[in-house]
């Protein structure tokens, strides 16, 4: 289920948008420019209560486009019914932690968690996942992607954590299927060139 849900969300879309610690409007704004920008992915990390107010805000102004919005920062299982009642279509995770898999999975929620390290990858390919996180990606680095893709050529990668835009054509080159950006979408010139990006994909 989770692996069939990100083949098609992430299909195509070699960028997606991650917006943390935003208010329910300047969130609702980013995830705007992104959408305009050809962007159907956004995630609204939730480390804490008061970013719900703003997750269920992006899910609304997402279901006006038929957009799914996901909840990250996802790191006890408590969190899911929070993230469920507010509309959250699938959840990520900075680590990997088989309790928080296995309750995505008993609820039907997508889940991608976070992963740094081959054991980590083994661990949750025996999850049943194959879409994962590399964070935090910019500490990794393309390299890090181009030698998990060697052994584990059936594993999909999102690069999340301090990704620019200038460094996510390298990522995208190692075998990255998406690579997460934040503040770019603030930017006239980089959402011009993120337009691009998705309209060649």
């Amino acid at each position: 289920m989770t692996t069939a849900y990100f083949d098609i969300a992430f299909d195509r879309q070699p960028l997606m948008g991650v917006f943390r610690n935003l208010s329910a409007a300047a969130a609702v704004a980013r995830a705007e420019r992104a959408w305009d920008a050809g962007v159907r992915n956004v995630e609204i990390p939730v480390q804490s209560a008061d970013a719900l107010p703003t997750l269920r805000a992006v899910v609304a102004a997402g279901r006006e486009r038929g957009l799914d919005v996901g909840a990250g920062t996802v790191v006890d299982v408590d969190q899911f019914a929070e993230v469920s009642a507010a509309g959250a279509a699938y959840t990520v995770s900075p680590g990997l932690d088989a309790d928080i898999v296995r309750a995505a999975l008993e609820r039907g929620i997508p889940h991608l968690p976070g992963v740094a390290t081959p054991s980590e990858i083994l661990t949750a390919r025996r999850l049943g996942l194959r879409w994962l996180k590399a964070f935090p990606a910019s500490v990794l680095g393309a390299d890090w992607i181009r030698a998990m893709r060697g052994p584990f050529p059936d594993v999909r990668f999102v690069a999340t954590g301090g990704m620019v835009l200038d460094a996510a054509p390298a990522f995208l080159a190692a075998g990255v299927g998406t690579v997460a950006l934040g503040d770019a979408f603030d930017d006239d010139e980089a959402c011009e060139r993120i337009a691009t990006m998705m309209r060649d994909a």
